[in-house]
Order: C-alpha cells, then structure tokens, then sequence
C-alpha cells in the first residue's frame, strides 16, 4: 500500500468535506443531474477514446497508484553486484542454479541468456524491446486517467450550460434564479474535484511509478550487459550507481562499507 496515495486522496476529501459543511446546508451541494452529467460524460467520451477492454481496466490501472511499489534501485544494484561476484568467481554458468531463488522474471530472462551465450546485442535489444512494451502499456494505463481528467471539467462546463440555460428560462420568476444558478454551478465544482483530486493526482502517480519500474528494469539490463562481458564486480557497481541520486549513491556506499567493516 502506496500509504502517500492513500494519505493524499484522505487528506483532499476531507478538504472537500470541510468546504461542503462549512457552507452550511450539506445537501446543497448534491444534485444527481449533475453528477449524471459529469460522470456519465466524462465516462462516454473516454469510452469513444478507448477500446471497450482499455476502459473496463480502468479500476486495475488506478490500483497500481495504490498498491504497486518499485524496488529499491540500490538493492537491485547490490543483487547485480552479487551476481557479477558469482560469475567472476565461478563462472557465467554458474548463475544458472542461481535463478530457481530470483522472484524477478525480467532478471531471470536476462541471466538465462547471458547463461546461454546469446549474444550480447541480441539480449540486449530483446530486454530494452520488453522494457519499451512495458513502457507502452503504462502509457495506455496512464491516457485513460488523462482522459477522465480532461472530459471531467468539460462536462461539468457542459452541465452549467444546461443549468443556465433552465434558470433563463424561468427569469419570470426571481425566486428560482438564485438556486437555479447554484444547480448549474455544482456541475462545474463535480467536475473540478474529480479532476483534481482524483484523475490528474491518480495519472502523476502512475507515471511515477512506471518511471521508477523503467529505472530499475533499465539498471538490470546494464547489469547483465556487465555480467555478460565479464566486468569486475566493482566496475559493475560503479556502472549502476550512476543511476542513483548523489543521496541516494552516498547512503549505498555508506551501507556498503558497513557491510565490508
């Protein structure tokens, strides 16, 4: 559990919360119309976007916000690091007994060809075409969250239009102009709060997270490129830090030392 996520999407709705009540009368700001409007919209307008597939994985797509969690790019490197220990020590086959206790597919593949002798071009345009195909299905993932974020205010401009349009119609009679505005008004806030506290938030997350699958994916092929060409396990460590931050590179190599203390 992604507990930022979680804290973020808690912290906004009780925002909302707090502005519905502080307003006074909490069932002024509910209006079934308008809500048909936005999510219904926003809905049919994703839907003529998208195959019918795309959409219906919109709940299995937003849980990745939720749930899914990188791994530590530094214990990757210190996984890739061992391996080139392994195979420097004992040779490249070696690893082979090694793989039946690594949980990453995207490294077994990896290790399994450099194993196999394939060559080194080949594994390597084999695991970056897997990563760029990885890279695609987020950004599908991701386009549909950017569509329900982009109709969502759309509709709700769409149903204050309808609302307006009611209240003109009815100017002959002062008593209605008022609530009739407040009407076509909630249509707009719909629209904005599903805009901005869910769909943009829920997309910025998923790309996060898929560029933090991409980094770790990419130092894995780095590695087994180095293991494959018979690098000096330091060598191999000193190619991948280079993809953590300076803290992030400082607190590896401090850890490192303890462990060699």
């Amino acid at each position: 559990m992604d507990i930022a996520t979680l804290i973020g999407l808690l912290l906004g709705l009780s925002v909302v919360v707090y502005g519905v009540f502080s307003g006074g009368n909490a069932t002024w700001f509910v209006d079934y119309p308008s809500l048909v409007i936005v999510f219904g919209g926003a809905t049919a307008s994703t839907f003529i976007c998208f195959p019918l597939a795309s959409v219906l994985s919109l709940v299995r797509v937003s849980k990745n916000a939720f749930m899914t969690k990188a791994k530590d790019p530094a214990e990757v490197i210190r996984d890739m690091v061992r391996y080139a220990e392994v195979a420097r020590r004992d040779g490249i086959l070696s690893l082979e007994n090694m793989t039946k206790d690594i949980s990453d597919e995207f490294v077994v593949k990896g290790i399994q060809m450099a194993v196999d002798g394939i060559d080194p071009e080949l594994i390597e345009q084999i695991m970056t075409n897997e990563l760029d195909a990885l890279a695609d299905r987020h950004a599908r993932g991701k386009s549909i969250l950017d569509a329900m974020n982009k109709y969502a205010p759309a509709y709700g401009m769409i149903g204050t239009l309808f609302g307006l349009v009611v209240m003109l119609r009815n100017m002959d009679d002062p008593s209605k102009i008022g609530p009739g505005m407040a009407v076509a008004v909630l249509t707009t806030l719909y629209g904005a709060v599903i805009s901005n506290l869910l769909m943009g938030p829920l997309s910025d997350k998923i790309a996060l997270r898929s560029a933090e699958e991409q980094m770790v994916k990419t130092i894995v092929i780095r590695g087994v490129m180095a293991i494959q060409s018979g690098d000096n396990p330091r060598i191999v460590e000193q190619k991948l830090k280079t993809f953590l931050s300076p803290k992030a590179r400082r607190a590896f190599e401090g850890r490192a030392g303890e462990k060699a203390a």
